[in-house]
């Protein structure tokens, strides 16, 4: 039968995972079958995507990148490798976001902001002390290097507006809104909606203070336009942005992008 072992085709007799490792001395590795961490007393089955991990080692630079999507669901690394993805703002929302998906395999991140770090960011938003002053772009880029080195990174320092957005983004298949002011997400998303005609468009509204998480969610509003949050918690004198609910919807925006990119849209 063929599987794919290490991210390699092979060509295998029956037998189970327990003989498999003893028979390539992987006994001690940490095993994956499809996306799922499992023991030695699995069948394995025709196409069955096998990988063994050794504890405390660097593998070989061809095994790094199959290693590091071996515990997607099978198939999706292949998809979201040719995927391009526009992020607007690099703040709460969007240094999560565009991690996230690093983290995911996009094979092309579009990042775009004009701002610095500073300390108040660091409440909510994926950056160190020792990004203080840098750009967010720059920041960003150096983490992704260091998290996904496989993945193309694409930044533009500029301050995104009306007249710009639309030859900024062209290209790319979903676009991240994750601007803090409500007018400025209001005027992009209006400009993204109506210039780039077949493009995804996913937007935020509604994540700061600590209500209940469960209260955020993704809506789908328009055919190509899909909204995360609570759309009630805006931020304002009394109610700051925190980590965690910040961080929940931007998970609900990487989430969102991860799906358009497998064509599972919502309904």
């Amino acid at each position: 039968m063929r599987v794919v072992l290490n991210g390699e085709e092979r060509e295998l007799p029956a037998c189970t995972l327990e003989q498999l490792q003893k028979e390539l001395g992987r006994a001690d590795d940490i095993t994956i079958v499809n996306g799922y961490c499992t023991s030695g007393v699995y069948s394995v089955q025709p196409g069955d995507e096998i990988f063994f991990v050794s504890r405390g080692s660097m593998p070989k630079p061809g095994e790094l990148e199959t290693m590091m999507a071996a515990r997607h669901t099978p198939g999706v690394h292949r998809k979201v490798k040719k995927g391009r993805v526009g992020i607007a703002g690099l703040g709460g929302l969007g240094s999560h976001i565009a991690v996230m998906l690093a983290r995911t395999g996009v094979g092309h991140l579009l990042l775009v902001d004009f701002d610095v770090v500073e300390p108040s960011n660091l409440n909510r938003q994926n950056y160190m002390i020792s990004h203080l002053g840098m750009k967010k772009t720059e920041a960003l880029k150096m983490q992704i290097g260091q998290i996904n080195p496989y993945i193309e990174v694409e930044t533009i320092d500029v301050k995104i507006d009306a007249e710009n957005a639309k030859g900024i983004f062209q290209g790319c298949q979903v676009i991240c809104e994750a601007f803090d002011a409500p007018e400025t997400k209001a005027e992009f998303t209006a400009v993204i909606l109506e210039k780039l005609p077949g493009t995804y468009l996913v937007g935020a509204s509604g994540m700061a203070g600590y209500a209940s998480a469960n209260a955020i969610h993704t809506e789908k509003r328009m055919e190509r336009y899909f909204l995360c949050g609570d759309q009630t918690s805006g931020a304002a004198p009394g109610q700051g942005l925190m980590a965690p609910r910040v961080q929940i919807c931007a998970g609900h925006q990487a989430n969102m992008v991860l799906r358009l990119l497998l064509e599972l849209h919502e309904e």
